[in-house]
Order: structure tokens, then C-alpha cells, then sequence
């Protein structure tokens, strides 16, 4: 790593990682990582599993249109908001031991999800298992910087662990799709359990202890802080997105900046702080953290409107529908592991942004889907190319937010890694979600006149899967325009995220041009 530049007036320069022993990880430390990378799979998993069941969980659940939204990305937002408390609360108590604590809390959410009899308790069970996995995230990370010494097998490592975190992504349509074509719904949720079982019993023999040399207690005032900073953001996310800007959202926001400012101030006052400002005196760190947000908003929103359109508008089965999703899995994992041995030879500034401009290339191919007749094979192809550019940067961004910080630090690093990607996917599925709603909705709005039935309008007008669930009471050709009216709204919002992703890629390319991952 190059030493951090660009460092904050009156903060003091972080170190640059102090290894000193370079030993080589032996066959335990190899047999951990392949622990580790298991409930890195479960959690990536958990984000995008229920996209493929969302339609099937709405035939029985029958949520509104918000209230979907909410049982995907509420689990997100969760992980978001307590990542840096459990990040550091890793760091006192010891990494192994909240994973194992987070292990068992997430079987038990993962069983309520399961058999939830509501829309509302879904949603609950699912911010529940939010929180639980939380305390896996960072365990996982910053437990490998603790077995992985020698700067390039932990950039392997770490690249290894990203690829197992967005090869999960990947896979929960297909894992959804192939459950979904023998059992309901629920039975996504299930697949967690025999996972967290063998990471009960294997991770007192496989993976060390690590704890902080300092045990200071956790700062309880800034954990309330920093909840009460993002959670009533993350609300006026999701109410802008359904109703615009009103008094609420408003005050929210008012709120929620008002309370982070007060924890940035506790932060730079307390000698042990839940959140080490200093961290961000890297120029790598910062922009390495930008480009994991942006990028993941752009993949979580394309991810959850592109498993709809097969479904909902090419009409594949769940089954089906996962199968496509099959190129652009394997497209993400070729990055994510050839990725870390490339940025040996080629700066990752360069790289990252080379990936982006593939993922760009995908997110325009996206955009012409409204003047193409057969979508579905574009689709695959051009979402391949999107994953290519996700393998890239959940890799070489993540070693680079890790390497520079302090190994006692790892935790909290790890933790912000996290909690950028987790909230970038939610911030993406709420932004672009509701973007191609806005535009169905008012491409739709002339249904509330017809002569249909009210709750059978109200349907219509609402979403494309309350639509198509009542497709054999809609009068001749209403479907099929609201099959146009949901592929216009996710052409915008694929061209909004190719102007926003470009701008990222340009930004990797001059910020991180003289930065290396080992």
C-alpha cells in the first residue's frame, strides 16, 4: 500500500498495515477461509433470494407495492445501520465470538421469516435478521486479516471473500428459482440453517480468537447516536420514494443529519470512539468506499428489476428465470478471483475503472430494451457485463478500504466496507425500484378511469406484479400495456445508472491511479 495522502487538518496520519511477521497461511488458515466464505455466501444470498419469490410471496402475502419493497431491502438497511457497532463491539469482545453469536441469531430469524404469516411480520423478521447479520459481516472480514499475514495471499484471501459475497448475490435467483419450482416460498429462508449448524460446530477449530489490545467498553451514546442517525434517513429514503418530498420525510432528514453530526462531533472527543475518524485520512480508503456505493446501488436496483422482467414480462418460470441469471454469476466470479492476481501487474485504479466501463457498456445495452422484441437473451449478456464490473470492485475495493487501516482497527474497516455495499444495495433497490414505479405509475394513470373493477384499477395502477396477478380479469391488451409501461421505466432508470457508474469509473481511474493492494 502507498502511504495514505491528502490526511485531515489535525488528525494524525494513519499507519499503513504493520505487518512484520509474513507468514505464510497453512492448511487451517485455507480450511478457514472456506468457513468464512460460507456465511459470506448466506448473507450475499439472503439480499437477492427473495427477488425471484417476490411474485409468489405476493399471490399469498398479498403486500402493497411499498410494503414489497420493504421485505427486500429491509434487511439491507438493518446491516447498514448496526454494522459499525458490531464492526467494533468484534473488535472488544472478540471476532470469533460475535460470529458465532451472529451465526445462531440469524437461524433463528431465518426460521420466522420462513413461516411468517404477514406482510408485516416478514418485514420484522427480516430487520430482525438484518441486525444478526450485522454481526457476521465484519466477523468475517477482519477475521481473515488476522489469518492471511503476507500481503498477497490476504489480498487473495480478501478477494476470495468478496467473490463468495457477490457470488451469493448471483445465486439467489437461481438457489430461489430451483426452490421455488418444488416448495413455497418460505423455503428460501430454510436454506440457512444447515449453514449456520456446520459454522457452530467448526468455528472453535478452524478460526482464531481476536480481540483489541485495549477492552474498552462499547460508547452506548454512540450507538444511539448512529442509529438515530441512519435509521431516520433510511426512512426518508424510502417515504421519498413513495411520496415525494412532504413535512415527514423532511423532518426525518432534518433529524437523522442532525443526530450524525453530533456523532461525527462525540467521535473526535472520545479517546476510544465506536467509529475512528481517523480511518478516513486515506484518499484510497475514502474513494474506495465512493466507488463500492455507487457501484452496488447501480447492481442492486438493475438486479431486482431484471429478475421482474423475466418473470413478470418474458414470463419464465422461477426455475427458469434463475437459470439465466447462471452467465452473470460466473461472469463475477472470473473477476472477483482473477481480479486480486491482475492488480499485481496493473494498478487497481486502472482496472477498477477498465471493469466499470464494461459494467457501463451493460447498463446502456439495458436502456434499449424498450425497442427490443425478445429481450431476454440482451438481458443476460448485458447483465454478465454489469457483474463483471461488480466482481471487479467488491475485490479490489475492499482490500484497498482494509489495507488501510491498522490491524486492530480491521473490524471497524471491515465494518464500513460493509456497510457502504449493503446500503448502497438498498439505496439502489429503493431508488431505482421506485423510479421505474414512478414512471409505470404514470404511464398506467389513465386505468383509474376504465370501467374495471376498483380494487382490480388500484392493482393495475400499482405495479406490474399486482397486474399480473390478476392477469385473467384484465380486459384485452391491459397487460401487455403494462408490460410496456414497466420495460420504459427500467430502461430510465438502466440509463440513469450507466451516467452515474461512468462518472465513478472515471473518478477510480485518476484518484487510485498510484495505489496498489499489496
Amino acid at each position: 500500500m502507498n502511504a495514505p495522502d491528502d490526511l485531515m487538518p489535525g488528525r494524525q496520519q494513519l499507519p499503513t498495515r504493520p505487518f512484520t511477521a509474513k507468514k505464510n497461511a497453512g492448511a487451517r488458515e485455507w480450511l478457514g477461509l472456506a468457513l468464512l466464505a460460507l456465511p459470506t455466501i448466506l448473507l450475499g444470498l439472503d439480499l437477492t433470494l427473495l427477488h425471484l419469490a417476490l411474485p409468489a410471496l405476493a399471490m399469498d402475502l398479498r403486500p402493497t407495492s411499498v410494503e414489497a419493497l420493504w421485505i427486500v431491502d429491509a434487511y439491507g438497511f438493518m446491516i447498514a445501520g448496526f454494522l459499525v457497532t458490531m464492526g467494533t463491539l468484534g473488535d472488544r469482545i472478540g471476532r470469533r465470538k460475535l460470529l458465532m453469536i451472529g451465526a445462531a441469531a440469524f437461524g433463528v430469524c431465518s426460521l420466522i421469516s420462513a413461516y411468517s404469516t404477514s406482510s408485516a411480520m416478514l418485514i420484522a423478521a427480516r430487520a430482525a435478521l438484518g441486525v444478526a447479520g450485522a454481526t457476521l459481516m465484519p466477523s468475517t472480514l477482519a477475521l481473515i486479516t488476522n489469518m492471511f499475514h503476507e500481503p498477497r495471499q490476504r489480498a487473495l484471501a480478501i478477494g476470495v471473500w468478496a467473490t463468495m459475497f457477490a457470488l451469493g448475490m448471483a445465486a439467489g435467483p437461481l438457489v430461489g428459482g430451483v426452490l421455488l419450482e418444488d416448495y413455497w416460498w418460505g423455503a428460501a429462508f430454510l436454506v440457512a440453517l444447515p449453514i449456520v449448524g456446520l459454522v457452530l460446530v467448526a468455528a472453535p477449530f478452524l478460526l482464531p480468537e481476536h480481540h483489541a489490545r485495549q477492552q474498552e467498553s462499547i460508547d452506548l451514546p454512540s450507538v444511539a447516536l448512529s442509529l438515530c442517525g441512519l435509521l431516520p434517513i433510511i426512512y426518508a429514503i424510502k417515504q421519498i420514494a413513495k411520496d415525494g418530498i412532504v413535512a415527514t420525510t423532511a423532518l426525518a432528514l432534518i433529524g437523522g443529519a442532525t443526530f450524525m453530526l453530533l456523532f461525527i462531533r462525540r467521535q473526535r472527543r472520545l479517546s476510544n470512539p465506536l467509529l475512528d475518524l481517523d480511518l478516513f485520512s486515506s484518499r484510497a480508503f475514502n474513494v474506495a468506499l465512493f466507488v463500492l456505493l455507487v457501484g452496488l446501488m447501480g447492481v442492486g436496483g438493475t438486479m431486482l428489476l431484471v429478475t421482474q422482467y423475466l418473470q413478470l414480462v418474458a414470463g419464465l418460470s422461477p426455475l427458469a428465470a434463475g437459470l439465466q441469471m447462471g452467465g452473470p454469476a460466473l461472469a463475477m466470479l472470473v473477476a472477483g478471483i482473477s481480479a486480486p492476481l491482475l492488480a499485481r501487474r496493473i494498478r487497481p485504479g486502472y482496472l477498477i475503472a477498465g471493469a466499470l466501463g464494461f459494467s457501463v457498456i451493460g447498463y446502456l445495452m439495458l436502456a434499449q430494451l424498450a425497442h427490443v422484441s425478445q429481450g431476454i437473451t440482451l438481458v443476460t449478456a448485458a447483465f454478465s457485463l454489469v457483474y463483471l464490473g461488480l466482481g471487479t470492485i467488491a475485490a479490489l475495493g475492499t482490500d484497498l478500504i482494509v489495507g488501510a487501516a491498522p490491524p486492530n482497527k480491521a473490524g471497524a474497516a471491515s465494518a464500513l466496507s460493509e456497510m457502504v455495499q449493503e446500503f448502497g444495495l438498498a439505496v439502489g433497490i429503493a431508488t431505482l425500484g421506485s423510479l421505474t414505479t414512478a414512471i409505470y405509475r404514470a404511464r398506467m394513470a389513465d386505468q383509474s378511469q376504465s370501467a374495471m373493477a376498483t380494487h382490480i384499477q388500484y392493482a393495475v395502477s400499482d405495479s406490474l406484479a399486482g397486474a399480473k396477478s390478476l392477469s385473467a380479469d384484465l380486459p384485452a391488451g391491459v397487460l401487455e400495456q403494462a408490460q410496456a409501461a414497466f420495460i420504459t421505466g427500467f430502461s430510465v432508470a438502466a440509463a440513469t445508472s450507466a451516467v452515474a457508474i461512468a462518472i465513478v469509473a472515471v473518478l477510480a481511474a485518476i484518484t487510485l491511479r498510484h495505489n496498489r493492494v499489496a
